[in-house]
């Protein structure tokens, strides 16, 4: 029987399972961009590490701040300069129609969780996690978080989510992960003897083979299946 949850923000609550990568590439499209894909995936890949390593966002940063940061952080690896400002500002509002108007579908399926289990964010995050949820207005739904910046450990060490079942207070095995990332999610989750729910929609490429996906005790393809998924289980 399920009693807590341990569940993923980034490309999970806010993507409806699809990869950031997919959602930003896809809006690069949109704006016409004149780049290769496999150009994007370096710069993006750049991006992510530059964030991930120098204190370029801060505690007070939202989501819509990290999206331009980020996109201005892939530019400067694609050598796109100044005068692409405006395209800059073009994709992270794209990008954030897209977060908005998933995060009002998620609210509902975030709001039955709440009252059924404690709900614990465990996040790959740069430590302005708490601003982000306050401005999205979804903070209230998690009873604890664990943001990799704060707590020095990143996903896919198992012992991230260790910490989650820490906070809940629980066995790990009456906690459920919840993730869009095998690798980052359903791999780690496992390692620590929780149960898993895999929201495979639309990830980027992981290194692993189909047999090893079975490991996910359930895979959904919508994050408003959860509820149904966790009482399955």
């Amino acid at each position: 029987m399920v009693k807590g949850v341990l569940i993923d923000y980034g490309g999970t609550i806010d993507t409806n399972g699809r990869h950031w990568a997919n959602v930003i590439w896809e809006a690069y499209k949109n704006t016409k961009l004149d780049v290769e894909k496999e150009q994007f995936l370096l710069a993006y890949a750049h991006g992510e590490r530059s964030l991930a390593i120098q204190p370029i966002i801060k505690p007070f940063h939202t989501f819509d701040d990290v999206l331009r940061l980020k996109i201005a952080k892939q530019f400067d690896f694609l050598k796109l300069d100044e005068q692409y400002q405006d395209k800059i500002d073009e994709i992270a509002s794209i990008c954030m129609e897209l977060v908005l108007k998933t995060i009002n579908h998620a609210k509902p399926i975030l709001e039955v969780l709440a009252e059924r289990y404690p709900l614990v964010l465990v996040s790959n995050f740069y430590g302005n996690i708490h601003a982000v949820l306050n401005d999205l207005n979804i903070i209230h739904y998690f009873s604890d978080i664990v943001e990799s910046a704060v707590v020095g450990v990143r996903k896919p060490n198992p012992e991230i989510y260790q910490l989650g079942v820490e906070r809940i207070g629980l066995l790990a095995q009456d906690c459920v992960v919840v993730g869009d990332s095998f690798k980052k999610d359903i791999v780690p989750g496992k390692a620590i003897g929780c149960q898993t729910i895999w929201i495979n929609v639309e990830g980027i490429e992981e290194d692993f083979n189909e047999a090893e996906t079975t490991a996910a005790d359930i895979q959904i393809t919508d994050f408003d299946q959860i509820p149904a998924a966790l009482i399955a289980l």
